[in-house]
């Protein structure tokens, strides 16, 4: 039996990291034992150590529960739309994320809230 198929496993039951610059993303969709889906993302940074043998990464994490989803989703797609209506006629444009970031040009699958809850 893997940890993907004991349902109270306290392991991810998916998994996605993103790389974006000097910062890595971990976005781990995990069980309660209750059996209900959480999501967790994490933001880690290399920083610079004393010894760069070992270096040394700062990490947030945050933990969205699914009475929760609805609402941090349109939070975030309120924001996002926030700083592309800012954003239009100037060089840098938030508008080509929706385009980047589609499971079509991006190999990823699509991930909605809903599909967390079931």
């Amino acid at each position: 039996m893997t940890e993907f198929d004991n349902p109270h496993s306290r392991e991810a039951h998916f998994s996605k990291r993103v790389r974006a610059g000097k910062r890595t993303y971990y976005f781990d969709v995990k069980a309660t034992r209750g059996n209900d889906y959480y999501l967790t993302i994490t933001e880690s940074k290399r920083i610079p150590g004393e010894n760069e043998d070992r270096p040394i990464y700062e990490k947030h994490k945050l933990f969205l529960y699914k009475e929760d989803f609805d609402k941090f989703s349109d939070g975030f797609h309120e924001a996002l739309d926030f700083m592309r209506q800012k954003r239009v006629g100037e060089e840098t444009t938030y508008a080509s994320v929706n385009q980047e970031m589609t499971p079509e040009n991006t190999g990823y699958s699509n991930l909605d809230f809903d599909d967390l809850g079931k």
